[in-house]
């Protein structure tokens, strides 16, 4: 494993899942955009975001977050009905689509990060929000044009930091006092 992220096999993991997900699982087809980097403290946002945990060697989140109308679209696709406004089936079906894209990005990556796991997806929808993770390590965003709107999929990821057991010295100068 190496310490330093491979940003081009990330950007084509995404790239691939997404494409993968689109196109099989909902018809519909997404055109990848210029990639970029976020830093880990984005400013407020508007939508729909869904994160998901991945932890293992690496330790980090993915992310899909788009605009409450293409959230619609995408639900519309899935579930086969039509959706005017978000409400409860939305957000599950894009927390659902969100679990596929990264569930596969994750397949896609092992080979280079190791295994790793995934964590239930969350959904927030709302306005002037700031969704943020505790790591401090950089977005690697990839946004897809689809429907007439923006998807953007993102992924965070950084080595995991080993934690000292609670029980040890954290040096040879420690004690253990019983």
């Amino acid at each position: 494993m190496s310490e330093a992220l491979d940003e081009s096999k990330v950007i084509e993991a995404i790239r691939t899942s997404t494409e993968e997900v689109f196109s099989t699982m909902l018809g519909m087809q997404v055109v990848a955009q210029a990639p970029y980097r976020q830093p880990s403290k984005p400013g407020p946002a508007d939508g729909v975001v869904a994160l998901i945990g991945l932890a293992g060697k690496w330790v980090g989140n993915g992310s899909i977050c788009c605009a409450p109308e293409l959230a619609c679209k995408i639900s519309s696709g899935m579930l086969m009905s039509e959706f005017p406004s978000v409400n409860q089936e939305v957000l599950d079906a894009i927390g659902e689509v969100t679990n596929m894209v990264i569930g596969n990005f994750k397949l896609l990556v092992e080979s280079c990060f190791g295994v790793l796991g995934l964590s239930i997806p969350m959904v927030i929808f709302g306005h002037n929000f700031t969704a943020r993770s505790l790591n401090t390590a950089d977005w690697v965003v990839v946004p897809f044009q689809c429907e007439g709107g923006v998807l953007e999929v993102k992924v965070c990821l950084s080595p995991q930091r080993p934690l000292p057991h609670p029980h040890m010295p954290h040096n040879e100068t420690e004690q253990v006092l019983i």
